[in-house]
This record gives structure tokens, C-alpha cells and sequence, in this order.
């Protein structure tokens, strides 16, 4: 923990704050949610499904950014710090994991543990693409891209990728190797096992190359035209792919990466203008709030829920709610809006003195 005098990217704060408040939302609607805030159940796209895969392009970009300070130079602190900051990662998603059965008096639940969720995938992607980019020279980026998504491709068509059910390729080896026991329940394939992560290198990887891009470019507005033209060929080449390959969240396609990655692209390029060319900035507080301690604020929302589900709070607070407001979907986002505002209270206090939280 500590004080932040650094200048920072604000536009890229509000893209990574507006993502994390999303996921926030998405994560914790209680009882039957609206359509637009629940995950694809298989093929498709809905608007819940862009929060996760906006993180992983910012980070990406995030990584390019915090990496050149350092002139991408291998030495032992910068290695120290990725190996760390990796481990670091991975092992607070296994004690959220292991947290949520804890507070049921499940203390010994290492037999049926889960071991992979949202946080883990964040920690392999970042220590691979992080170690890429220290050793590998990074003309090699956009043929790293291409070869894991073809490689990618190739295990969808051959291993059945396609398949809703306990032969898909993604399950069978998420099974073999971890056995169902530690896996995630509520479908046949875990949405963040481990053949997955391949395209999701891939997608940091295509965030690291605009992050160089943008970089390289001396003016803001061609910064912008950057993020723009970029945006627009990977969601044009996404929409393109989906129709060999669709768009799936669950086993995180080609199609999904191009596509995510492109929306987002294009969103951080008009967030540019607005912030950055324009000025208009008075908006801003709420989403920098989650913007600059976003890994810090994801965790405590995921304790928080575990917390406040078992201490039965989540269901007095809904109830309330639902007493007020009769439709259940509208209900059920109103609580994930309380939700969402008892992190930006703790955000701010953090966010007024300019305490920034590293993981």
C-alpha cells in the first residue's frame, strides 16, 4: 500500500474502472437477473459477457505500459516482481475459493477445492504474456497472436470445442488432469479451465500490441486513430470468424477474442476523446474510484458477497428491496447497484488519499 503521485493514463483508469464496476454488477444480482446481466448460457453474446474480456485487453495494455519503464529488461527485481505478482494472484483466487466453503464450516475442503475462477486466469495470463514480453522481441507479438489462435482453432474443430456437454475437449482435459471434484460445477466445461488460457494469452497479447501501438504514437489524437483503426479491423474480423467458429464465452473462441478485443479497442479510442481531447472529465470520479485500485476492489466484492450471503444480510437487503419494488428482475438489480455502492464507498476512502493498492 501506498501513496500514487505517479501521472496516470486517465482514460485507461475509466475503461478499467468502468469494467470493474461492471463485473461487480454482473457478479451480484441476487435471484433472477435481467437477460442483458447473465452470461451467454452457451454460443452468442450479451452484454454481461464483455466485462471479463475488457479486463484482460486493458491489462494487456497495462502490461505494455508498466514493462517499457523498465525498457523491457529482464533483471531480477522486474522478474521478482512478474513471478511474484503472478503467484500472488492465483493464490488469492484458490482462498476465495476456499473462503466460500470455509464460512460454511468446510474448513478441510482441499478434496473438492475449485481451482480455477477469474482471478487465476488473470495471474497465468499475465505471467506469460509479462515473460513474452521481457524475453521475446516484440515484432514477434502479432504472429504469437496469430499462432495461438490458430493453434487454438485447431483444438475446438479436432477436440469436439463446440460440444455443450462432457465431450468437449476443454472438459475432458480440465477432468483428466484436475478431476471433476475441483472444477466448476454448473456446466459440463469450466469457463476459466485451463485449455482456455490459450486464447486468453492471446487476448492480453492483442492488448499489448495496442498498448505498443498507442505508445509509439506521438499525439493524442493519433493515439486515438490507433485504438480506432485497430478496433474497428478486430471487430470487423471477429463478427467475420464467428461464422465458422461462434461467438463463446464459456470456451472463450477465436471469434469472442477478436470481437471483445475489438469493442474495447473502440471504446478506450472514444474515451480518449471525450477525456483526453476534450476534457470532459467531471463524470469520471465514480468509475476512476474502481479505476485505480481494480484488482484491490474485484476482491473484497468477492469476500464481501460470501460474507454477507452466509451472514444472511444478501437476502434481508433483497427482500427490502423486492418489498419496494415488486418485479424481480428490476430487484434484483437494484441489490447489485447496492452492492456495487458499498465498494465505491470503500474505493473512495482509499481514492481520497490517494492510496493506491498493488497485488
Amino acid at each position: 500500500m501506498k501513496a500514487e503521485n505517479k501521472k496516470r493514463l486517465l482514460s485507461l483508469d475509466i475503461l478499467r474502472g468502468i469494467t470493474v464496476a461492471g463485473m461487480i454488477l454482473v457478479n451480484n444480482g441476487y435471484g433472477k437477473s435481467f437477460e442483458m446481466l447473465q452470461h451467454s448460457k452457451w454460443n452468442g453474446m450479451t452484454p454481461c459477457d464483455l466485462v471479463f474480456p475488457f479486463f484482460l485487453f486493458i491489462m494487456g495494455v497495462s502490461t505494455y505500459l508498466s514493462l517499457s519503464k523498465c525498457q523491457f529488461q529482464a533483471s531480477a527485481p522486474v522478474v521478482r516482481k512478474v513471478v511474484r505478482r503472478t503467484v500472488l494472484l492465483f493464490l488469492i483466487g484458490l482462498a476465495i475459493n476456499w473462503f466460500d466453503h470455509a464460512i460454511e464450516g468446510d474448513w478441510w475442503c482441499f478434496g473438492h477445492l475449485r481451482i480455477w475462477a477469474v482471478l487465476q486466469r488473470i495471474a497465468l495470463c499475465y505471467g506469460i504474456v509479462s515473460v513474452f514480453a521481457l524475453l521475446v522481441s516484440h515484432r514477434w507479438v502479432v504472429p504469437a497472436i496469430f499462432v495461438l489462435l490458430v493453434i487454438y482453432t485447431i483444438i475446438l474443430l479436432v477436440g469436439n470445442g463446440y460440444a455443450q456437454d462432457a465431450s468437449n475437449i476443454l472438459a475432458r482435459v480440465d477432468n483428466r488432469l484436475f478431476g471433476a471434484d475441483h472444477l466448476y460445477h454448473k456446466s459440463p466445461v469450466d469457463p476459466e479451465g485451463l485449455l482456455g488460457t490459450i486464447s486468453s494469452v492471446a487476448h492480453v497479447l492483442i492488448g499489448f500490441y495496442c498498448g505498443m501501438r498507442m505508445k509509439q504514437a506521438d499525439t493524442v489524437e493519433k493515439k486515438v486513430l490507433q485504438f480506432l483503426f485497430l478496433g474497428a479491423v478486430l471487430v470487423i474480423g471477429g463478427y467475420l470468424l464467428s461464422y465458422g467458429l461462434p461467438l463463446n464465452k464459456r470456451i472463450w473462441s477465436p471469434s469472442y477474442v477478436m470481437m471483445t478485443c475489438g469493442l474495447a479497442a473502440l471504446l478506450q479510442g472514444v474515451l480518449m476523446v471525450i477525456i483526453d481531447l476534450k476534457g470532459h472529465q467531471k463524470w469520471c470520479t465514480f468509475f476512476r474510484v474502481f479505476g485505480i485500485n481494480p484488482l484491490f476492489l474485484y476482491v473484497t466484492s468477492e469476500v464481501l458477497a460470501i460474507v454477507l450471503g452466509h451472514c444472511g444480510v444478501s437476502q434481508m437487503v433483497f427482500e427490502g428491496i423486492h418489498g419496494v419494488i415488486s418485479h424481480p428482475q428490476t430487484a434484483s438489480l437494484f441489490y447489485a447497484v447496492y452492492f456495487v455502492m458499498l465498494n465505491f464507498i470503500l474505493g473512495f476512502l482509499l481514492y481520497r488519499r490517494r492510496i493506491y493498492i498493488k497485488l
